[in-house]
């Protein structure tokens, strides 16, 4: 039970990703992630440190400041790119549908994770996907005896 499509190396939101599992059509759909904050703000240690207190120490031993020079550099290329709109935060949301009716159009969902992050193949969003399938089969399953008891009592009270 899993996605066979993957999300591409570069999303926008609305991008969406299917696969039947038992009947059951599920989508998996990039959504923008509406908290505000950047990535320095969001991420412990985001920023290299020397201190060894710091969220971001680079470690000590030999090599620490060329390991302090390339961490910098990689975290203001990935500021630099946020700053640009190059990538963004996302959620990837599932929705069930059976032969064409939606059962739940949010099934599942995990937010906070970087689209289009710099030299990012966009890989971990069908791993999240592929993650919250089995999670969105119940919830419709469950959505679907809901509705079918619904439909049973009205029936007998007709």
């Amino acid at each position: 039970m899993t996605f066979l499509l993957q999300f591409d190396d570069y999303v926008c939101i609305g991008d969406t990703i299917k696969c039947t599992v038992d009947g059951y059509t599920v989508t998996a759909r990039i959504a923008h992630d509406e908290t505000p904050d950047p990535p320095d703000e969001r991420q412990d240690g985001f920023w290299p440190s020397l201190y060894p207190n710091n969220a971001g120490f680079i470690g000590a031993g030999n090599g620490w400041r060329d390991r302090f020079d390339t961490a910098q550099a990689k975290a203001e290329r990935v500021m630099a790119a946020w700053k640009n709109d190059e990538w963004f935060y996302c959620g990837v949301i599932l929705s069930v549908a059976i032969d064409g009716l939606v059962l739940t159009d949010h099934a599942s969902s995990l937010w906070g994770i970087e689209a289009n992050y710099p030299d990012s193949d966009n890989a971990y969003l069908s791993e999240v996907a592929n993650e919250l399938l089995s999670e969105a089969i119940t919830e419709a399953k469950a959505e679907r005896a809901q509705q079918c008891a619904i439909l049973c009592q009205t029936e007998a009270v007709a």
